[in-house]
């Protein structure tokens, strides 16, 4: 037998549909920006550990050695820690590079010195830190036939201080719309409470508790987040199905990842819903409302 808590409370989902459906459509609307707020976050995190990588990346001008000496380095490069990629530029493709982003016309500053061979360096998003790119090029500027060892240090300190600040902004985004979706969801609740007035009236008239009142509402509410959140689910996939179509780079969300986040969404939706019956309850009871 379903416990008269739950059963008040799932059956106060069809007394009032009006300000049921406004409740769920409140909650509908937060949940899917704070969805819209969580994927731009993670897709932003993924383009900063990306521009963080290619702005720090290391180069390794070579002497005048044999193709099988610098391939050595090149191997001794790859054991470096925090390194991902390492790639050897002879001094033919060096040219060949120099061309394409230069043009027809750089040829002509070209000589047999001019563009040596080179090894770059690219480390993962953890090691893209103008400190430990420091003692990475520290270390590799000691190796024999290594004339000399570069990389943008004013750039990358740049723009970790960019990502910093957007980082702050976006948390503080992220909190304010968490705070306006529970406010919001208690305001529109407060209406279905407003509604069943006269019944909440009469059971304290009977001797109901406040716990014993509040109850069947709270369920109510999580019922109304889990709804919430199911439908913000749906939305959100379409959303971001339709946005893959006109920019296929944004696939890195994998299957778990996107399990996860759809279980913290319910879990959101449960929350706005019981905090929002929470306050609006409380607040209908502490008024007295008639």
């Amino acid at each position: 037998m379903i416990p008269y808590t739950i059963r008040e409370g799932l059956a106060g989902l069809n007394r009032a549909r009006f300000s049921t459906a406004a409740s769920i459509l409140s909650m509908t609307v937060a949940l899917v920006l704070v969805g819209l707020f969580a994927m731009v976050s993670w897709e932003a995190r993924t383009v900063s550990s990306w521009l963080k990588q290619r702005v720090g990346e290391v180069e390794m001008f070579l002497s005048d050695i044999p193709d099988s000496s610098a391939r050595a380095l090149r191997a001794r490069a790859e054991l470096l820690p925090g390194v991902e990629e390492v790639r050897y530029i002879t001094s033919d493709e060096a040219q060949q590079i120099f061309l394409r982003e230069f043009g027809a016309e750089a040829g002509v500053y070209m000589d047999a010195a001019f563009l040596p061979a080179s090894i770059r360096i690219r480390v993962d998003s953890d090691w893209a830190r103008p400190d430990s790119l420091q003692r990475l090029v520290d270390e590799v500027a000691t190796w024999r036939n290594v004339d000399e060892v570069v990389y943008n240090q004013p750039l990358l300190v740049k723009v970790q201080a960019n990502l910093r600040l957007l980082s702050l902004i976006g948390i503080s985004l992220g909190v304010l719309v968490i705070f306006a979706s529970v406010v919001l969801v208690a305001n529109t609740i407060r209406l279905t409470i407003y509604a069943r007035r006269l019944m909440i009236r009469t059971m304290r008239l009977v001797g109901a508790t406040n716990g014993f009142i509040r109850k069947p509402f709270l369920v109510e509410g999580i019922a109304q987040g889990v709804i919430s959140a199911l439908l913000s689910l749906l939305i959100l996939a379409a959303l971001y199905a339709g946005i893959v179509l006109y920019i296929p780079q944004l696939t890195g969300i994998s299957f778990g990842l996107r399990l996860i986040f759809g279980v913290l969404l319910v879990l959101m939706g449960i929350f706005l819903g019981w905090s929002g019956s929470l306050l609006a309850v409380g607040r209908f009871l502490k008024n007295d409302w008639r």
